[in-house]
This record gives C-alpha cells, sequence and structure tokens, in this order.
C-alpha cells in the first residue's frame, strides 16, 4: 500500500509530524512524503522539520512564493507528475494551506482517494483563502478527520454523508504533548530581553490585518499604550515585516540583532517550534490572528485575543482561553488592558486533544483503505 503525504508550510509540519511516525512504523506500508516548498525558507521549514523529527522529504517540488493562482498551479503541474511516477492508494492532505487544495484536486482527477486531515474547520468568511481552501478540499475528500464534534456538524450540514467523517481529535495537539517538556527546557524568551509572565507575544500574518498599510499603523499606534506597561514581542514572518516597511511602521530590520525595538513592539524573526512553544507558555498573554495558537494557547492556559472577526476554531472560545476581539485597535487595547489589570479568562482541554490524534488517524485509515 502506497500513500502519498503533502506537506507545504509551517502549520503543516507541525501537524504531520505524529501522522507520519505513525505511519511509518506499520508493516506494508510504503510511505512517500513530498515537500510541495510553499515555505521554501529555511528558518521556516528546515527548523521545524528537525525539532519535530520529521524526516527528509522524498520530493520537494520548490514551489515557492507566488500569488494564490501561481502557487496552486504550480503544485497541480508538479504534483501530477508526482501521481504519474508513482501508483499511490491515497494521498493525505493536511489544514488549508494552498498546498493542500491543489494536491486533493489534483489526485481526485487521477482517481486516486484524498483523506483530509483537519477537515470541516469554517470560519464563514469567504474572504479568507484558508476557508476557500477548506471547503473546495472537504468536498472531493473521501475520508475527512475532525478535531472536534463541531467540525463533524459543519460537514453534515454541507450534505457529508457520516461513513466519511471520523472524529479524532486535534493532531497540532500531539507535536505540542510529544515535546512540551523539551520546550519547557528553553529560556527563549531571554534572548528578547524578557522575564517569564512579564511581556505580551504578537503574532500578525493574515492580509485582512497586515496587507492595508493604514490598518497596520492604526494596529502599531494602537499598541504603542500596551508596550509601556508590558513590554509587546512581536514575531514577524518575512512577509509581514516588508508590509510593516511599506507602511511606514518600520524603517528597516536588523538582521544581526535578536530584535529591534520600537514604538509599540520588540519586533524579531520567527522562532523555531520549540522556541515558539516556550514563549507561548511563558507570555502573560498572547495577540495573535493564526489558528494554530489559539489551538497551542488553549492547550497552556494562556490567555489569546484573536484580532480577527471570526474564528474556524470556535472550541478555543468556547472551551479554552481564546477570546476573538475583532480588528478594532480600539477593542484590543481594551481587551490587553483588562488582562494586565487581572481580568484573565480561563479555560479547559477539548475533548480528545490529547496527543493521541495521529495513532487514531492510521488506524481508520489503513483498516478503510484495506476494505
Amino acid at each position: 500500500m502506497t500513500i502519498i503525504t503533502i506537506v507545504g508550510a509551517r502549520p503543516n509540519f507541525v501537524k504531520i509530524a505524529s501522522f507520519l511516525s505513525e505511519l511509518e512504523s506499520r508493516p506494508g506500508v510504503k510511505s512517500i512524503l513530498v515537500h510541495t516548498g510553499q515555505h521554501y525558507d529555511p528558518s521556516l521549514s528546515d527548523l521545524f522539520f528537525e525539532q519535530l523529527g520529521i524526516r527528509k522529504p522524498d520530493i520537494n517540488l520548490g514551489i515557492g512564493s507566488g500569488s494564490h493562482a501561481e502557487q496552486t498551479a504550480k503544485v497541480m503541474i508538479g504534483f501530477e507528475q508526482i501521481l504519474t511516477e508513482h501508483k499511490a492508494d491515497c494521498v493525505v492532505v493536511v489544514g488549508d494551506v494552498n498546498s493542500t487544495m491543489a494536491c486533493a484536486i489534483t489526485a481526485k482527477k487521477a482517481q486516486v482517494r484524498v483523506a483530509h486531515i483537519e477537515a470541516g474547520l469554517r470560519s464563514r468568511d469567504m474572504a479568507m483563502p484558508e476557508e476557500i481552501n477548506r471547503l473546495v478540499t472537504d468536498v472531493i475528500s473521501d475520508f475527512m478527520f475532525t478535531t472536534t464534534q463541531m467540525a463533524n456538524e459543519n460537514l453534515k450540514a454541507e450534505g457529508v454523508p457520516s461513513d466519511r467523517v471520523f472524529l479524532v481529535g486535534n493532531i497540532m495537539i500531539d507535536s505540542l504533548v510529544r515535546n512540551r517538556s523539551r520546550a519547557e527546557a528553553l529560556k527563549s524568551f531571554a534572548t528578547y530581553g524578557l522575564s517569564s509572565k512579564n511581556y505580551a507575544l504578537l503574532t500578525l500574518h493574515r492580509p485582512s490585518n497586515v496587507d492595508d498599510p493604514e490598518n497596520l499603523q492604526r494596529i502599531a499606534k494602537a499598541l504603542e499604550s500596551v508596550h509601556t506597561r508590558c513590554p509587546i514581542l512581536f514575531l514577524a514572518h518575512p512577509r509581514t515585516q516588508s508590509k510593516l516597511i511599506q507602511a511606514k511602521v518600520l524603517a528597516k530590520v536588523n538582521e544581526n540583532q535578536p530584535f529591534v525595538e520600537t514604538s509599540f513592539c520588540r519586533l524579531a524573526n520567527p522562532a523555531g517550534y520549540l522556541e515558539m512553544i516556550n514563549l507561548q507558555m511563558n507570555a502573560k498573554f498572547v495577540i495573535t490572528d493564526s489558528g494554530g495558537v489559539q489551538e497551542e494557547t488553549t492547550i497552556l492556559g494562556i490567555p489569546c485575543l484573536t484580532v480577527r472577526d471570526n474564528t474556524e476554531r470556535p472550541e478555543t472560545v468556547t472551551v479554552g482561553t481564546n477570546q476573538v476581539i475583532g480588528t478594532d485597535p480600539s477593542r484590543l487595547v481594551d481587551a490587553c488592558n483588562k488582562i494586565l489589570s487581572g481580568d484573565v479568562k480561563r479555560g479547559k482541554i477539548p475533548d480528545l486533544w490529547d496527543g493521541g490524534t495521529g495513532k487514531r488517524i492510521v488506524e481508520v485509515l489503513l483498516q478503510k483503505l484495506r476494505v
């Protein structure tokens, strides 16, 4: 039995680690790992593979950056050739990036069964490219592995037959459970001149937050007052850094220092997986627009403020430590000040977010493929 697993961007790497480890421990399975190269910077790719214990991919398409259309087209062309050369019984895709949708479409048109890990998530916001990727991938998938009962209900409402849907828990949490003690042993915050529980961690990357220069300027201005009360560490993706420079929020980024002090934050490059977990668990609170960070802070018990109007991970709000506060900078400041004044939301861990999701997926998938 030949199973091709697709990774393309950092969230995929975190989500695929436990699944791949479990899959490749089973006899009679030929596992082919394909990296599309959607995240191609070594700091965004190679380091995550190393820290998560993921082996070197068998194939790297190396598609690099580009518009959504360019990335999708390049992945489809490259992956079609792979499917021609390797007879696959199933293609496994993860999450909601462009590589996920592109490989799912290509596999389905080649009459290869598709399994989608993290199916059924919905933000109801069609302005999000990720929402389009989720919808398209789920429509054509043969096996859908979901994180919560709410995801099952989303798929049921869309007419997906129940025998294609499997509630297995949150695959991303597997990596956190496996690596938590390694992350706890670090003191990554010290790299930025910070101390535990005395800083806020900020990540922003979604176009709705960073592509509008005036919006970026408003966010930066609003956070100045928070930064004077509690240092803000902003781990910014290279694309976000370029947007900050275009918006004249930054003059430049000094690559020879661990961070750059600005009026509203200490700006730094993205961290490795273990360093990022350490920074989250030692933060007083986290400000983000990342779905994965919403999930990780819920497990870690760290207050999270999500700078979006919606979330495809509502269980982080209903059960966990997350609050969706919208995109109004004044609301962001109010929410930060409440936490700094001691008004902190407490949460619990959702069902099946226990570190065993990868094993449950492999058991179901192999059983279904052998029928």
